[in-house]
C-alpha cells in the first residue's frame, strides 16, 4: 500500500465498475504536472502508487513533480515496472536462477513453492530458430525440427517452468518474435490489479523492448540481473532523465514507407546525441502516424541510443488495441484512465515542456537504406549506388600504385562514384569520352572500375552457371519485428513480388531469400491477400516465426557461394528488414549489410547486387524481353492501403493468439519433470544449478576487508560488456570447448554461448574470453589470457582463476574509463563473480554494469579524480589489500598495492544497493526476505 502523502488515491468509474487510481492532478496545485512530458507522468504515477518511505519517499515524488527540464540528471528515483518480458536467450538464466532459489529456499527450511515472480513475467521463445533451409515449402518444418534438436534441453526446462511457477507464462517456439507478440497480444495499455488501475510498464531482457513504446507503454531493455530483481518485486534505481521532444508534422509522401521514416529519425537522433535520455513524440503529425509505424520507430530506440522512444496514448492507440483483439472492456479502461490522468493526446492537448526539441516534416521523408555497418548511416536510395562504391573502396585492400595516378590511393571521391563497375567510360573518338591526355582522372576511373568488380564464375547447387562479384546480394531477408509487425510494408513487399512475378522476374540464383515474420498473423493476411505464391515464386518462403537474420541466425550460405566468397575475399552484401547491421553480425561471410524496407528487400533480391541505381537502372529483363524497372513493380500508397483494408482483420489476431501459450504437438510432447523443484541433470550441458546460489547461509556474513588479492585482468578504456560477457560461437581449444568435449559434446554440437546461458560452467569459462579483449597483464595477446602471479606463467583467465581459488587468493580487475559500457548483460557480472573477483577498480563505469556488479556482490571502486592505474604506477603484478570497507557503507576505502597506497571511492550508490552488497547480491537478499516472510 502507498503512504499516499499527497492524498492522490481516488476512485474512477469505468463501464459501471469502480476502480482506485492515484491521480496526478493531486499535485497540480503545487507543481505544474500537466506540462510534464507523457513519459514522466507515467513515472510520477509509479512513485505515487509505490511510496513506502524507503525505496520511494515523499521527497522523491516532489523531485519528479518539480522536474527541471534544463537540469542534468542527478536525482535518483525507484521505478517499479508492472511486468517483465524476456526472450529465451536472456530469459533462460533468469528462470534457472528462480529454480535455484527454490532449492536454496528448501535448503534453508522454507517452502520452495513461495519462490515465484512477484510481478507478471512473460517469456517468448524466439531467438533460437535459424535459417538452415530456405527457398522451399519444407523450410519451416526443417528449420523447426533442427531448432528442437539443438535446444531440447532448454525447451524442456522452460516447459517445466511454465507449469511450476505462478505468474510466469511462456510463448512457445514458432509463435512469433517477443516484441511483436508483446505489441499484438501481451501488452495491456493499462493494468488492473486488486481493483487498482495503473499504466502498463515493463522492463525486458532485450534492448528492443522499446518497440512497445509505440503503444504508449513505457518500458526499455535491461540486463538479466535487473530483470530478475524486478520479477522479484525489487524497485529499480534510475536517474530522472532529460526528455527530448520530437515534433512530427505532415504525413508521409507517396512511395515512402515506415522504414524510410524510422531510418530518417534514427539518423537525426543519433546525430543529436540522445544516449541516456527519453525521447517522446508529439505534434500534429502523431495523429497521422499509424500505430504500426509508431512501433517501428520505438523498436529502433537502441539504434539512436535513447532509453525509450514513446508515443502518447490517443484514439489510434485504442483503435489498435481493439483491432488486435483486446476486449472492449480493456479498450474502455485504457481510454478512460488516460483521459482521467492527463495522459490522452489529441488536437486540444497542451504541448509538454521538454529538455530539448527536434522537428521533422513527414512529407520530406524519402526512400532510404542504412549501411553498410551501422543503422544510423542512412543512405538515400537515389545515392545508394554511389554510397556503396565509396563504402566498398574503404573495405577493399589498398591498391598497388599504377602509372596512371600519383600513387593510386587518393582517388577523387566524386569521380570514383560516377561510373558503374561494369561500364568504364569510353575514350578516343567514340563520342562519349575524352582523349587520355585531356583527362587527368582517366587512370583513377579505370582503377576504380577494376577494383569494384571481380566477377568469379561458379555453379549453383541446381547447376546454374553464373558469376559472383563484389556487391552481390547473397542474403535478402524479410525479417525482424521492426518491420514484420507493420502490415503496410509487409503487404507492399507482397505486391512487389506479385508484380515482379507477373513480369517474369525472379531472384538471382546466388541470393539466399527468407521470410521470417514476427507473428502468425502475417501469414494469415498474406493468405487472405493471395500473396503467398507470389512471394514463394521469388524464393521468399516461410522459414520460421522468430528472430532470424536480424540477430545473426541467418544460417550458412550455400556451400558453393560461401566457398567462392572466401576463396576470392569478395565483399558481398545482405539486405534485411531488421534493425541492426553491425559488421559480422548477420553472417560471417558477409562484409556489408544494409537495412531496408520489406519491399526494397524483394527488389534487391531481384537485382542481386547493391551496385545498381534502383531508380534508373532496370532490375532485370521480363519474360517479354523488355527491361523492368522498380517503378514498374512498386505499388502505390492507395494500392497498399486498399489491400490492408481488405486483408487484415481483428479475427486474425484473435485466431492467431487464442492458444498462444499452448504450443504445437512438439512443445506439448516435451518430457518434463514434475514438482515444485527442477530435477537438475548431472550430465546436462545446457541447464545447471548455478553455484552462486548454493550453500547460502540463513544470515548474511558482513563484508570484510580484502587481503592478499591479485589482479586477474588489467584493462584499458571502453571495455564493454561485449568484451566481458560470453557471446557468439564457442571456439575449439578454449576452456568452454574443452569442458564440452569432456562432457561428450562434439564440435558440430557446440551451439553458441547464447544458447548455453543456463549453464554457468560454460559461461564462466567464456567470461573475459572475447577475442578482442586485450589484457595488459599478457601483452601481445588477444582474448582471454593473463599471467598468473607471482609465478608469471601465461595462461587463460579461467585457468588462472582456478589456480587462485585453490590457493584461496581473492581477485581484482583494474580498468580504465567507461568500464562495462554497451549492452549490459547479466553474465558480465555473473561471470566476474564466479571467476573469484571480489572488487573492480575503474576510472568510471557504465551505470547498469556497475549496478549489476553490486547485484552479484562484487565491490565496484572508482579511482579519485585524476588518478588511474597509470598515474599511480600500477602494473597489475602487485599484491593488493583493500581496507575500510565497513560492511559496504564506507564512501572511500584505502588500497595498498605493495608499497603504494591510495584512496578510491566506493560506488555503492543507494541504500538498497548497500543491502544487496551486505547480503552477497540481490538474489540472496530476496531469498532471505521471502524466507523471513
Amino acid at each position: 500500500m502507498s503512504d499516499n502523502s499527497f492524498n492522490a488515491k481516488a476512485d474512477l468509474e469505468v463501464g459501471g465498475r469502480s476502480y482506485e487510481i492515484y491521480r496526478l492532478d493531486a499535485l497540480q496545485e503545487k507543481f505544474d504536472v500537466a506540462r510534464l512530458p507523457f513519459s514522466l507522468k507515467v513515472l510520477l504515477e509509479n512513485l505515487l502508487r509505490t511510496e513506502d518511505g524507503v525505496s520511494v519517499r515523499k521527497e522523491d515524488i516532489e523531485a519528479l513533480a518539480g522536474w527541471d527540464h534544463n537540469a542534468e540528471p542527478s536525482k535518483e528515483i525507484a521505478f517499479t515496472p508492472a511486468r517483465v518480458v524476456m526472450q529465451d536467450f536472456t530469459g533462460v538464466p533468469a528462470i534457472v536462477d528462480l529454480a535455484a532459489l527454490r532449492d536454496a529456499m528448501s535448503d534453508l527450511g522454507g517452502d520452495p513453492a513461495k519462490i515465484n515472480p512477484l510481478v507478471p513475467a512473460e517469456l517468448v521463445i524466439d531467438h533460437s530458430v535459424q535459417v538452415d533451409q530456405f527457398g522451399t515449402r519444407e523450410a519451416l518444418r526443417f528449420n523447426t525440427e533442427r531448432e528442437y534438436e539443438r535446444n531440447q534441453e532448454r525447451y524442456e526446462f522452460l516447459r517445466w517452468g511454465q507449469t511450476a511457477f505462478e505468474g510466469f507464462v511462456v510463448v512457445p517456439p514458432e509463435t512469433g518474435i517477443v516484441h511483436q507478440v508483446n505489441l499484438e497480444y501481451l501488452a495491456r495499455g493499462v493494468f488492473e490489479r486488486d481493483g487498482v488501475l495503473y499504466p502498463d510498464t515493463l522492463v525486458g531482457t532485450d534492448s528492443h523492448t522499446t518497440m512497445i513504446n509505440g503503444l504508449g507503454v513505457l518500458g526499455w531493455g535491461v540486463g538479466g540481473i535487473e530483470a530478475e530483481a524486478a520479477m522479484l518485486g525489487q524497485a529499480m534505481s534510475m536517474l530522472i532523465p532529460r526528455v527530448v521532444g520530437f515534433k512530427l508534422e505532415g504525413e508521409l509522401p507517396e512511395g515512402a514507407t515506415a522504414t524510410d521514416l524510422v531510418l530518417t529519425i534514427t539518423q537525426m537522433l543519433r546525430e543529436h546525441k540522445v544516449v541516456g535520455k527519453f525521447v517522446e513524440f508529439y505534434g500534429a503529425g502523431v495523429t497521422n502516424t499509424p500505430l504500426a509505424d509508431r512501433a517501428t520507430i520505438g523498436n529502433m530506440s537502441p539504434e539512436f541510443g535513447s532509453t525509450c522512444a514513446i508515443f502518447p496514448i490517443d484514439a489510434e492507440t485504442v483503435r489498435y488495441l481493439r483491432f488486435t483483439g483486446r476486449s472492449e472492456e480493456q479498450c474502455e479502461i485504457v481510454e478512460a484512465y488516460a483521459r482521467a490522468q492527463g495522459l490522452w493526446h489529441d488536437e486540444h492537448s497542451e504541448e509538454p515542456t521538454y529538455s530539448e526539441t527536434l522537428e521533422l516534416d513527414l512529407s520530406t521523408v524519402v526512400p532510404s537504406l542504412a549501411g553498410p555497418k551501422r543503422p544510423q548511416d542512412r543512405v538515400v536510395l537515389t545515392e545508394s549506388k554511389a554510397a556503396f562504391r565509396g563504402a566498398l573502396e574503404d573495405i577493399l585492400p589498398d591498391p598497388e600504385p599504377t602509372a596512371h595516378t600519383d600513387g593510386g590511393t587518393d582517388v577523387d571521391e566524386e569521380v570514383a562514384e560516377s561510373f558503374p563497375a561494369s561500364d568504364p567510360p569510353a575514350h578516343n573518338g567514340n563520342g562519349s569520352g575524352h582523349d587520355d591526355s585531356e583527362d587527368p582522372h582517366e587512370g583513377s576511373r579505370v582503377q576504380v572500375a577494376e577494383r569494384t568488380t571481380h566477377a568469379v564464375p561458379f555453379t549453383t547447387a541446381d547447376g546454374t552457371q553464373t558469376e559472383l562479384d563484389h556487391g552481390h546480394v547473397v542474403i535478402a531477408a524479410i525479417t525482424s519485428c521492426t518491420n514484420t509487425s507493420n502490415p503496410s510494408v509487409m503487404l507492399a513487399a507482397g505486391l512487389v513480388a506479385r508484380k515482379a512475378r507477373e513480369r517474369g522476374l525472379k531472384a538471382k540464383p546466388w541470393v539466399k531469400t527468407s521470410l521470417a515474420p514476427g507473428s502468425k498473423v502475417v501469414m494469415e493476411y498474406y493468405e487472405q491477400a493471395g500473396l503467398v505464391e507470389d512471394l514463394e515464386a521469388l524464393g521468399f518462403h516461410l522459414v520460421g516465426f522468430g528472430c532470424t537474420t536480424c540477430i545473426g541466425n541467418s544460417g550458412p550460405l550455400p556451400e558453393e557461394v560461401s566457398n567462392v566468397v572466401n576463396a576470392e575475399d569478395l565483399a558481398v552484401v545482405s539486405v534485411l528488414s531488421g534493425n541492426r547491421n553491425f559488421e559480422g553480425r548477420i553472417n560471417p561471410d558477409v562484409k556489408m549489410n544494409y537495412l531496408a524496407s520489406p519491399p526494397l528487400v524483394v527488389a534487391y533480391a531481384i537485382a542481386g547486387t547493391m551496385d545498381i541505381d534502383l531508380l534508373d537502372q532496370p532490375l532485370g529483363e521480363g519474360s517479354d524481353g523488355e527491361d523492368v524497372y522498380l517503378k514498374d513493380i512498386w505499388p502505390t500508397t492507395k494500392e497498399v492501403a486498399d489491400l490492408v483494408e481488405g486483408s487484415v482483420s481483428e479475427e486474425m489476431f484473435k485466431k492467431s493468439y487464442e492458444s498462444a501459450f499452448e504450443g504445437d504437438e512438439r512443445w506439448r510432447g516435451l518430457e518434463i519433470p514434475e514438482g515444485d523443484r527442477f530435477a537438475w541433470a548431472d550430465d546436462s550441458t545446457y541447464v545447471r544449478r548455478p553455484s552462486f546460489l548454493e550453500d547460502i547461509p540463513k544470515e548474511p556474513t558482513a563484508p570484510v576487508d580484502i587481503e592478499g588479492a591479485r589482479v586477474l585482468a588489467k584493462l584499458g578504456d571502453s571495455v564493454t560488456t561485449d568484451h566481458i560477457s560470453p557471446a557468439g560461437a564457442i571456439k575449439k581449444g578454449t576452456p568452454a570447448a574443452e569442458y564440452l568435449n569432456e562432457h561428450g559434446v562434439e564440435v558440430k554440437d557446440f551451439n553458441s554461448y547464447g544458447s548455453r546461458r543456463g549453464n554457468h560452467e560454460v559461461m564462466v569459462r567464456g567470461t573475459f574470453a572475447n577475442i578482442r579483449l586485450r589484457n595488459q597483464l599478457a601483452p601481445g595477446t588477444e582474448g582471454g589470457f593473463t599471467r598468473h602471479q607471482p609465478s608469471g606463467e601465461e595462461t587463460t583467465i579461467y585457468d588462472a582463476s582456478i589456480k587462485y581459488a585453490e590457493a584461496d587468493v581473492p581477485l581484482l580487475v583494474l580498468a580504465g574509463k567507461e568500464y562495462g559500457s554497451g549492452s549490459s548483460r547479466d553474465w558480465a557480472a555473473k561471470g566476474t563473480k564466479l571467476l573469484g573477483v571480489r572488487a573492480v577498480i575503474a576510472e568510471s563505469y557504465e551505470r547498469i554494469h556497475r549496478s549489476n556488479l553490486v547485484g552479484m556482490g562484487v565491490l565496484p571502486l572508482q579511482y579519485l579524480d585524476g588518478d588511474s592505474a597509470e598515474s599511480l604506477g600500477l602494473t597489475g603484478e602487485e599484491e593488493f589489500s583493500i581496507t575500510g570497507i565497513d560492511g559496504g557503507e564506507a564512501k572511500e576505502v584505502t588500497v595498498r598495492a605493495d608499497d603504494k597506497e591510495f584512496k578510491v571511492r566506493v560506488r555503492i550508490d543507494t541504500p538498497k544497493e548497500v543491502l544487496y552488497y551486505q547480503h552477497g547480491g540481490i538474489l540472496p537478499f530476496v531469498l532471505r526476505q521471502l524466507l523471513a516472510a
